[in-house]
């Protein structure tokens, strides 16, 4: 059944199907995509850096990191195409982190996960204590 949607680039109201922008700005970003191809695919500009792209062009920074990330536009046609890791900066050529945040941010997660393993073994041994009653023999001999 159709669903009704905000643009999430202009904010219009449309009935969403596969895209989540209306066809007016999926219009704009096609119109986009062929400007970036056409100069990428003139054999001068095949190894334009991301920055030159979009002083050519004039087309939004995201716009070209989102048709990178698509995989319309391919590392292996423009060797120098690359755009930011969304942590550091590192230029990257797919995904959203680089290599060195990547195994960074695993690295965190098993720490927090071995943190949280044992404040559930010390919640258990407190729990396991509090279950336990203890008797005093006041007539036994020291």
């Amino acid at each position: 059944m159709p669903e009704l949607a905000n643009c999430s680039r202009c904010g219009a109201v449309y009935v969403k199907d596969i895209r989540d922008i209306c066809h007016a700005c999926f219009k704009e970003e096609e119109k986009s995509f062929r400007i970036v191809y056409d100069f990428l695919k003139q054999r001068k500009n095949r190894e334009a850096t991301l920055i030159e792209i979009v002083e050519a062009t004039g087309v939004e920074e995201e716009l070209i990191i989102k048709f990178i990330k698509e995989k319309r536009l391919r590392q292996s046609q423009f060797p120098k195409l690359t755009y930011p890791c969304e942590r550091c900066g590192k230029q990257i050529i797919s995904g959203n982190l680089c290599e060195a945040c990547g195994k960074e941010l695993k690295r965190d997660l098993k720490v927090h996960e071995h943190e949280e393993t044992m404040h559930a073994k010390l919640r258990d041994r407190l729990k396991e204590k509090e279950r336990t009653y203890f008797t005093l023999d006041k007539h036994k001999e020291k």
